[in-house]
């Protein structure tokens, strides 16, 4: 048997132990895939080893991330820095680095987060769109510094989700030529085959998408492989999808049977393994030296490729040194120059104006300021205000643009924001209809996980939209967002309030901020402040020693808050009104600061928001009472649907009064 043999037996080994071991996992994909992923790190994938996240690396991603157990089993092969040999024989326990599905930040080596199907597929393109920005930025004649592949590796599973359709059309229209997608077309999901519901000819979508399309008959056929990979890193017009025919379960008893996917192979067949694929060692996670030493000298060829990079590089920074210092501050990290948010940044035009509007002025001052902020919209541009004003667009024509135009496409844009942060080298916007961001949610919630500080501005955020209808009338969505772990949600009252989310999402290091921002004009609050960016703080203070009631609110009903307030005191009945922008970075701060803002002998307090009361419980408390909004919206103006939902000066006033008559 050959060493390259050997060294595909060994990834197929090492996964049946690891999930034998934990008597949990996947075996199925990483027996059939293993030749897959060899060939591609043995013969195509720049990357080294020894460090990881050298700049130039190539990009891999696997979408299928259910087969896991395959890729720590390479990773360790190639001596990935923590992936022991301990550490596979901990596969899915608690504390190890090899997690029941690849995690970004835990292990070394894992590009992304994946596990959701498809996901992996539309953060992959969100790579490669990120390596043809930054080539077009930052490249020069001879000087080829941004010059990487991502490819990405996926079964059937993540061609049936929807995101995968939505990106890789994207990657079509936009002829991302270093994109290569490598298809495992095993016909087996875990309820059978995949003729019960997956009958199409995939090759034929991806060509109608605008890929070239390559087929490889046998999986196990290592020349084969090579060559189609060779033949989609040659076509540089268009991404590549490269259909590979696989057997679920390759070598085992249960080989092209659905009991492969996703259980254990049991002790007798794991033995049964060994002698089918000739396997020489007989103790579990064993692995010849030959296969060790070979796996070493594979490694020599991507320390080799960055040293030669980095001779590259140096010559690039001492023959354009602006450019080199503008890529290092750029790829080093997500971190914003304190500078931008100067006295002159908090400068407030005290209009009625509506908070969308106030944030695309202060998206446009910041463009030039920060070159690597990126984004788009979902088709919505124009409407939620987020293109950058005298910015080419990103297009085939011009990878060089600024302005993403995703489509109407939110769950594909959100996975493409992601990876365009994991790339490296871009500070990723993403923006919709607040009531769309249902479609975000999957991939906001991968971005809470990775601690990516992707942007989404959402704009729309009430029943203010109005004559649109229910349909597009946010209820819940508040309340959602705010219940993501590691997530921000900031719904600004105005410019002031504004300009704190846009700072705080932009120096957020590890938590994706979403700007909840309106359709209709909001009046300038006369003491809104730099607090909030504590994400709650007192707006109006009452007059005497403590207040008798306290108005919280949000956005647009701050200012209801205000009024009622007036109206209140005219009564003799002594207010305070606190401003909420974001629950989320009030609940951090210090016990002694929160208790100052809302304090705990205070019981009667009235919470206004157009949303769902879900938040607030915890806020008013049972002593307290909601203005909020726990049905669907309706079809009219957006005056008219304030008023029938109760927000009005009026009724604020009379919850409060009946809250201090009990």
């Amino acid at each position: 048997m050959s060493v390259e043999q050997l060294a595909v037996n060994s990834i197929r080994i090492l996964a049946a132990d690891e999930v034998q071991k934990a008597n949990s996992g996947h075996p199925g994909f990483p027996l059939g895939a293993a030749p897959i992923i060899y060939k591609l790190f043995a013969g195509h994938l720049r990357h080294n080893p020894q460090n990881p996240k050298w700049q130039n690396r190539d990009r891999f991603i696997l979408s299928a991330g259910h087969g896991s157990a395959m890729l720590y089993a390479l990773l360790h092969l190639f001596e990935y820095p923590g992936l022991t040999q301990e550490e596979l024989k901990n596969f899915r326990q608690f504390g190890s680095r090899t997690p029941g599905h690849p995690e970004y930040g835990h292990t070394v080596g894992v590009e992304a987060t994946t596990g959701p199907l498809g996901a992996g597929l539309g953060m992959a393109v969100g790579m490669a769109m990120a390596e043809a920005h930054l080539a077009a930025q930052f490249n020069r004649d001879g000087f080829p510094v941004v010059d990487h592949f991502t490819y990405a590796l996926c079964g059937d599973g993540c061609l049936m989700e929807g995101v995968s359709s939505e990106a890789l059309s994207l990657a079509g229209t936009l002829g991302l030529g270093k994109l290569i997608v490598l298809y495992d077309s095993n016909s087996i999901t875990i309820e059978g085959s995949t003729d019960l519901a997956f009958t199409e000819d995939a090759g034929k979508r991806m060509e109608a998408f605008g890929f070239q399309v390559l087929d490889v008959a046998d999986g196990n056929d290592l020349a084969a492989v090579d060559r189609a990979i060779a033949a989609a890193r040659a076509e540089k017009g268009k991404p590549s999808f490269i259909k590979i025919k696989t057997k679920i379960g390759y070598g085992s008893a249960k080989e092209g049977k659905a009991s492969a996917h996703g259980e254990p192979l049991g002790v007798e067949n794991v033995a049964a393994l060994r002698a089918s694929l000739g396997w020489p060692l007989a103790e579990a996670f064993e692995i010849p030296a030959e296969v060790r030493a070979h796996y070493a000298e594979l490694s020599q060829k991507g320390r080799a490729a960055e040293k030669e990079w980095e001779g590259l590089y140096g010559r690039y920074r001492k023959e354009y040194p602006e450019l080199a210092a503008a890529f290092e501050r750029d790829t080093g990290s997500f971190a914003v120059p304190e500078t931008v948010f100067g006295n002159d940044y908090w400068t407030s035009a005290k209009k009625p104006e509506a908070t969308r509007s106030i944030s695309s002025r202060i998206l446009n001052e910041l463009k030039d300021k920060i070159p690597s902020l990126m984004g788009g919209s979902a088709d919505l541009g124009p409407s939620n205000k987020t293109v950058l004003s005298g910015i080419p667009d990103f297009s085939k024509a011009d990878y060089a643009g600024r302005n993403i135009h995703f489509g109407v496409r939110e769950l594909a844009m959100t996975a493409i924001g992601n990876g365009l942060l994991l790339h490296g080298g871009i500070r990723s916007y993403v923006a919709t209809f607040f009531v769309f961001v249902d479609y975000m949610k999957p991939m906001l919630r991968l971005s809470a996980l990775m601690g990516l500080p992707l942007i989404s501005v959402l704009s729309h955020d009430s029943i203010g939209v109005g004559e649109d209808g229910p349909t597009h009338e946010p209820i819940e969505q508040l309340a959602m967002l705010r219940s993501l772990p590691n997530f921000t949600t900031f719904r600004p009252a105005d410019e002031t309030e504004t300009r704190a989310a846009w700072q705080a999402a932009l120096t957020s290091g590890d938590k994706p901020v979403a700007i909840v921002v309106s359709r209709q004009n909001l009046p300038p609050l006369e003491h809104s402040g730099k607090e909030a960016l504590k994400g709650g703080y007192i707006l109006e203070k009452e007059t005497g020693a403590k207040p008798e009631v306290i108005l919280l609110a949000t956005g647009s009903e701050t200012s209801l808050a205000v009024e009622a307030r007036k109206e209140l005191a005219k009564e003799g009945i002594d207010a305070r009104v606190v401003s909420m922008p974001s629950t989320d970075v009030f609940d951090r701060q210090p016990q002694a600061y929160r208790d100052g803002v809302l304090p705990p002998d205070v019981r009667k307090r009235v919470a206004v928001e157009a949303g769902c009361s879900a938040p607030w419980a915890k806020y008013v408390g049972l002593d307290g009472a909601c203005v909020t909004i726990d049905r669907f919206g309706a079809s009219g103006p957006a005056d008219k649907l304030f008023e029938f939902f109760g927000f009005t000066v009026g009724n604020v006033v009379n919850t409060a009064r009946s809250l201090l008559k009990k």
